[in-house]
């Protein structure tokens, strides 16, 4: 066969996988860098629907903050518009629907091209790579330009999709740490025409369905999850924005809020005079409300998104109705564009911002300029990171700007603090060593350029911290030390001599020189301590920013001071704490499970082995410990520590007061026998359970 008509071949056959022959396959990840976990998938959408229709059950829908139960989003996606081939046609990536996405559903018209692949700037992550953007990237392609979708078994015609307006579109999702950054989520689309048609009077726009709710408190179904919702919207940000009308204060005390950030047409800005941002809402599945219907058809999308109701002459009065609870969602949408050939593309980012209403004594149904406070700066932070070297937001690169001399406005570049120092802590007997590296001194600004270290803060929370979720962490945290460079007249003034080592120290596991070290005396053995180290800069009076500091989350540890490795029983006989033990005390926590008990074998050999008997004799348990040891093996530190992230001493290990067979032992005296694994020698103990 002629190579020629082979490579055609193989090329048709690749094609057929982009257009739609291939099983569609919905790949989806959460992001963890900052405090907002949401699902993304590789059609560009966001959130899950609350229903488990996508791959992953169990994702979080927009969470903010991380691990609190409050979610924001039903699920979000990307709409395109336009006239081609003088039909109007639009591709929505998700519409309102009880159920959310479900192969061939009316209204999710985009199909895979690729998978969802992750990428970060953080040098220390898996997935680090230069072509990154922020510390958590999601990248995917896929494409409108199926009408049918191959799940493996056959193809499903999507409901209603018979005018694709055929376009490529790469997608990437973008998620930060910072302090100050760690709120939104930027969605980030070059949309391509791949077709060989001119599409005019093109609108692009970002659909979600709001829900805030804390799933805790409200479990996803019926009325009183969905129709809780007060809606509006800031013309000078380009903004919609929803809150729990209706909620508890304390429980849903969030905004979620959708933003355009600009956009891009062949790498120009929009300058047409009729461009504008067009803002709608519309009551679920609505067919009858003039204003607030459901768009079904095509022409009502395309009306949707060319014609906001932020333009009509009663916009005070609807911004006024959308105010009140009920089951809405928001639309921001841009254009026109006037013109996309085959082979251009537009670049446009949306953020998704969420923030923590200001009450000040207010009823839940009050929406005022104070409340969106933290909003309004949490959004001008989103768009400051899409402006990036265009400052003044001007579209223009004015003298000064292009930081790194390409001749082109490079977007999507944050004013960053000083890199995390590196820590490592050392736990021993009634002691917590915390020691750090210099290596945030370093650290140069992507806007200034200015090495513009300032110093370091030290947090630790208080006795007996249990970890439930990282809204208790940082609300518990408190400020131990603060120290800085003497001489500038900005901060303390303090200097760094109380912590500064006169020789650095190393580690036998570890080669990295460490400069600094502060000391926790008089620790209580066993007691969980949460640890984070941070670095802050001067802050940038050119830039009007104010002093940035590193990511708490970031460099944070459980930590737990005890006894060290006893090495051939030389610093004495194990034994256990506490010793009676009595249930339900306040050393286990708020938990009323059995199976969050614990108890603490300490002064063990590096490498031994626990054995536990009744007074007959007979075998309870038996379990080994190594000096690693870091709590997995029991429920209580899965419960509230994060085994991943705690250092122990490396002499102690937590039993679960379960048998072998997990079982729930009786009161009574218990018998142990610790076994050297490194020398053989044995050593006996008991200890007493009260319940």
């Amino acid at each position: 066969m002629n190579k020629h008509i082979l490579l055609f071949f193989f090329l048709m056959l690749s094609l057929s996988g982009v257009f739609g022959q291939q099983p569609n396959v919905v790949d989806e990840k959460v992001t963890s860098a900052g405090n907002i976990a949401t699902t993304i998938n590789n059609l560009g959408m966001i959130g899950n629907s609350f229903s488990g229709s996508f791959n992953v059950e169990g994702f979080p829908s927009c969470e903010y903050p991380v691990n609190s139960g409050i979610e924001h989003i039903f699920d979000g996606g990307l709409w395109v518009g336009g006239i081609i081939g003088g039909e109007l046609a639009v591709s929505s990536g998700a519409i309102d629907d009880a159920s959310g996405y479900s192969t061939g559903k009316r209204g999710f018209e985009f199909t895979s091209v690729t998978p969802l692949r992750e990428r970060s700037t953080l040098f220390d992550n898996p997935f680090f790579t230069p072509e990154a953007v922020s510390h958590q990237d999601f990248v995917s392609t896929f494409t409108d330009s199926s009408i049918f979708i191959n799940t493996g078994g056959g193809k499903i015609q999507i409901t209603d999709h018979l005018r694709p307006l055929n376009v490529e579109v790469d997608f990437q999702a973008y998620n930060w740490n910072f302090t100050f950054a760690n709120f939104f989520v930027i969605v980030n689309y070059r949309i391509k025409n791949v077709g060989n048609q001119p599409i005019d009077s093109v609108f692009l726009g970002y659909w979600v369905d709001g829900v805030i709710r804390n799933v805790n408190i409200t479990p996803p179904g019926g009325s009183a999850f969905f129709s809780q919702g007060g809606n509006g919207y800031i013309d000078s940000l380009n903004m919609g924005y929803e809150f729990d009308a209706l909620g508890d204060v304390g429980y849903t005390d969030s905004y979620v809020a959708v933003k355009y950030l600009g956009s891009e047409y062949n790498g120009f800005c929009p300058s047409s005079p009729n461009f504008k941002v067009h803002f709608n809402t519309w009551q679920f599945r609505n067919s009858a409300d003039p204003l607030y219907f459901f768009p079904t058809s095509d022409l009502q999308k395309y009306d949707k998104m060319a014609n906001g109701l932020n333009y009509l002459p009663s916009w005070p009065d609807i911004q006024k109705q959308i105010n009140g609870a009920s089951n809405r969602s928001n639309f921001v949408s841009v254009g026109p564009y006037t013109r996309l050939r085959p082979g251009e593309y537009i670049d446009i980012a949306f953020a998704v911002v969420c923030a923590k209403r200001v009450f000040d004594g207010l009823p839940a149904s009050a929406n005022t300029a104070e409340q969106r406070r933290n909003l309004i700066q949490n959004a001008q932070w989103a768009q400051t990171a899409y402006d990036g070297e265009d400052a003044n937001g001007n579209c223009i690169l004015d003298p000064g700007e292009d930081r790194d001399g390409d001749g082109k406005i490079t977007r999507f570049i944050l004013p960053t603090p000083p890199d995390r120092p590196k820590m490592k802590i050392v736990s021993s007997d009634n002691q917590i060593d915390v020691y750090w590296s210099d290596n945030s001194e370093a650290s140069v600004d992507p806007i200034s350029q200015k090495m513009d270290f300032e110093g370091y803060r030290l947090y630790k929370t208080a006795v007996g911290f249990d970890v439930q979720n990282t809204q208790d962490i940082i609300q518990s945290l408190n400020l131990v030390g603060e120290w800085d460079l003497p001489g500038d007249e900005k901060f303390l003034e303090t200097g760094f001599e109380a912590i500064r080592l006169d020789d650095p120290v190393t580690f036998e596991d570890d080669p990295t020189p460490y400069y600094y070290q502060y000391t926790f005396e008089n620790i209580a053995d066993g007691w969980q301590h949460v640890i984070a180290l941070t670095a802050f800069d001067e802050g940038d009076e050119v830039n009007n920013l104010e002093s940035l500091e590193s990511a708490v989350l970031a460099n944070m540890k459980q930590v737990f001071a005890g006894k060290p490795a006893n090495d051939g029983f030389a610093n004495g006989d194990p034994f256990v704490y506490p010793n009676p033990y009595y249930s339900r005390a306040d050393w286990e926590g708020a938990s009323s499970f059995e199976e969050d008990r614990k108890i603490i074998f300490a002064n063990l050999p590096r490498q031994s082995e626990i054995r536990i008997y009744t007074l007959a004799g007979d075998l309870v348990d038996v379990f080994e410990h190594n000096e690693a040891y870091n709590g997995s093996d029991t429920r209580w530190h899965e419960t509230y520590s994060d085994p991943e992230n705690t250092v122990f001493s490396g002499g102690e290990h937590a039993w679960d007061l379960l048998s072998r067979d997990n079982q729930i032992i009786a009161r009574g005296l218990y018998l142990f026998v610790v076994r050297d694994l490194i020398s053989g020698d044995l050593k006996r103990g008991k200890f007493v359970i009260i319940k």
